[in-house]
């Protein structure tokens, strides 16, 4: 029975036609701004959409459980169901629907080899479905929380698109060293800041530096930890188990869990720094919760510089190990340890360094600020919205509760 006269009884093909996506690979993409969204979500860039906007996509074979929402032209991976047809209904509505029911859709799986979702078993489920004026309420009540998600995730690009500039500026490009060498004033600088950095460079082994400061490697700069394989004989409770899955998208329908005892060396906390030396090979900044780090990922020890400068020196030498996994003959590229130690950057001088600490350290503080707050509306918003469809709160009930919230 419906939850009050805005619903009805209904099923999910009545409502909307999901239709899997269409298969494209790299080499067929041309550089262009339409997202190609795989079952993982954004996987690259193409320059033509094959399905306009709004969107809302469905993992359907490898990643299920998950949903997307996009509100711009793309193109929906062979490895997606699409919304073809809304059928009246409020798109955003319909994602939040789909995110609701993320856990039954991964129960749908009738893959062997590779989970696989079947449209054909998503279309004949039975529920309940409300009328367009309540679609547009729920709408509006959660879609403040993922605005304010949004506006935080763009400050977040801001600054950390600032941070990055100085960091490049100062201790890749030798900006403000170059300039003084050609009697020049560095721009958007104070005297004070222009004071830290050397007039002339000296020869080293990897070439001219700044006078003062000293050649080396990722391995010279902390320490890299290697995670454990916590997935086997995961309890399904307990703490998160980050994989590269984790890493990329955050918590999904397949994330594992696990109450085994783990060293503070194989454990992620907040602000931690991780490493993904294989298949993704990238540098992340965690800020969920306390999480138990998996193989294929370096727990990164800061005992030697701050957070910020050894985050920022291990982006700028992601190139070169990217591109030495690209050599691997394998299907999922990977560097190996020594690898650390041959990857080149600089160390400036203490005295720069804390001043460094000053200017950047408060951006990367306000970036990990903001996604912990982001993570906390995404809980509130994920605990209402399963209590919204069920009609277990009402909605002038959730519009108190995230007008509390999301301000």
């Amino acid at each position: 029975m419906a939850p009050n006269n805005g619903w009805f009884d209904t099923t999910i093909g009545d409502q909307v036609q999901l239709q899997r996506g269409k298969d494209i690979t790299k080499n067929e993409q041309r550089p262009g701004s339409t997202p190609v969204v795989s079952s993982g979500g954004i996987s690259s860039y193409h320059d033509t959409a094959f399905a306009k906007s709004p969107g809302v996509i469905l993992g359907r074979k490898g990643t299920l459980g998950t949903v997307f929402y996009l509100d711009h032209d793309y193109w929906p991976h062979d490895t997606t169901l699409w919304v073809k047809d809304f059928k009246g209904n409020n798109p955003r509505f319909v994602y939040y629907f789909f995110k609701a029911m993320s856990a039954d859709l991964l129960a749908l799986d009738v893959g062997t080899a590779n989970p696989t979702l079947n449209r054909n078993h998503v279309h004949p489920i039975e529920t309940l479905w409300p009328r367009q004026v309540v679609q547009d309420r729920i709408c509006e009540v959660l879609g403040q929380i993922d605005d304010k998600i949004e506006l935080n995730r763009r400050i977040n690009e801001t600054m950390e698109a600032t941070a990055r500039a100085v960091f490049r500026s100062w201790f890749v490009d030798f900006d403000p060293v170059i300039a003084k060498v050609e009697d020049r004033q560095p721009a958007h600088m104070s005297a004070d800041t222009v004071a830290f950095f050397p007039d002339h460079f000296e020869d080293s082994p990897i070439g001219p530096l700044p006078a003062g400061w000293t050649p080396g490697s990722t391995t010279d700069i902390a320490q890299y930890v290697n995670g454990r394989n916590f997935t086997k004989d995961a309890t399904g409770t307990g703490r998160m188990v980050i994989r590269i899955a984790e890493l990329n998208s955050g918590p999904g329908a397949s994330t594992k869990y696990n109450e085994v005892d783990a060293d503070p060396v194989n454990t992620a906390y907040p602000n931690d720094i991780l490493f993904a030396w294989s298949g993704s090979l990238d540098v992340y900044r965690w800020h969920r919760d306390e999480a138990l780090v998996n193989q294929h990922i370096f727990k990164v020890v800061c005992d030697k510089y701050p957070k910020w400068f050894v985050f920022f020196q291990l982006q700028e030498a992601m190139p070169f190990f990217q591109d030495i996994a690209a050599d691997k003959a394998t299907t999922m590229g990977h560097i190996k340890r020594h690898h650390l130690s041959e990857s080149e950057l600089v160390i400036p001088c203490q005295p720069l360094l804390d001043h460094g600490t000053t200017v950047i350290q408060p951006l990367y503080d306000r970036i990990h600020t903001n996604e912990r707050e982001s993570m906390t509306l995404a809980r509130i918003r994920d605990t209402l919205l399963p209590k919204l469809l069920s009609g277990a709160i009402r909605l002038r009930d959730a519009e108190k509760a995230v007008g509390e919230v999301a301000v």
